[in-house]
């Protein structure tokens, strides 16, 4: 039975832990030719040597990063089919207690950094001939809270982006599609940002609040991930995919 990614290369940002660990775990297995980017050197070097994927250093902040990424794959591969632009990081406070710097710093990680991404990685997608764009949102973006005010704007903007991005790349008929993808709270590193002991009372809290009593896991986010990356969801652009146990439709 072929693979879902045979022939296609792709890059996964963040790919160092958590979502894109998993992501890419599941990409190589599948046939693609992966490439992670991290900004966790340490970290992205031990991933690319468990997994047997190619890891780029990466501040998914900087143009001049990204730049030099696109470059590197398109030396090394000729080609990018898929892009997922997981690399994020968390952060909780309200309005009042959100500093300017704070502020600024999410959304300079978790909504620039994927505008970043879409626009030097589409050119080389365009000659390609094909690709999909996987924008990690959250359910964050699409249901707010009194003390999520910067992650919430910026996990919400990522949604938006991701449905301007489809658009235009739809408009210019280059065969690039762009979604995003919405997931509750998974038990990764990232949760250590929200909270500062997650532990069992906790997690076991906040699953009473999702319908199907359970947290996602890594892997339900890299199947997820996976659908919208393969040409089985060729039909599907600037839409999102919520993973969220039935939170959202309360």
């Amino acid at each position: 039975m072929a693979k879902r990614l045979s022939e296609k290369v792709a890059l996964v940002t963040g790919g160092a832990s958590g979502f894109g660990k998993a992501t890419a775990d599941l990409f190589k297995k599948e046939g693609a030719k992966v490439y992670i980017s991290d900004i966790n050197e340490e970290n992205g070097k031990k991933a690319s040597k468990e997994l047997g994927v190619t890891f780029i250093y990466h501040d998914v902040t900087k143009r001049e990063d990204w730049i030099s990424v696109i470059d590197a794959i398109k030396a090394q591969s000729s080609g990018l089919n898929v892009l997922v632009n997981n690399a994020g990081i968390g952060f909780m406070a309200d309005i009042e207690a959100t500093t300017e710097e704070e502020w600024e710093l999410v959304h300079k990680v978790d909504l620039d950094s994927v505008f970043l991404g879409c626009k030097y990685a589409i050119p080389l997608m365009r000659e390609s001939g094909n690709g999909s764009i996987v924008n990690i949102s959250s359910i964050s973006g699409i249901v707010a809270g009194h003390n999520f005010a910067a992650y919430n704007s910026a996990k919400a903007a990522v949604r938006h982006l991701t449905k301007s991005v489809a658009l235009h790349c739809a408009r210019s008929t280059n065969l690039v599609r762009c979604n995003s993808v919405h997931p509750v709270f998974a038990q990764t590193e990232m949760m250590k940002a929200f909270f500062e002991n997650p532990n069992e009372e906790l997690v076991s809290k906040i699953e009473r609040q999702i319908p199907v009593r359970k947290l996602v896991t890594v892997e339900d986010v890299a199947n997820s991930i996976l659908f919208l990356a393969s040409d089985e969801s060729k039909m599907i652009t600037g839409s999102e995919l919520i993973i969220d146990g039935g939170l959202s439709a309360m």
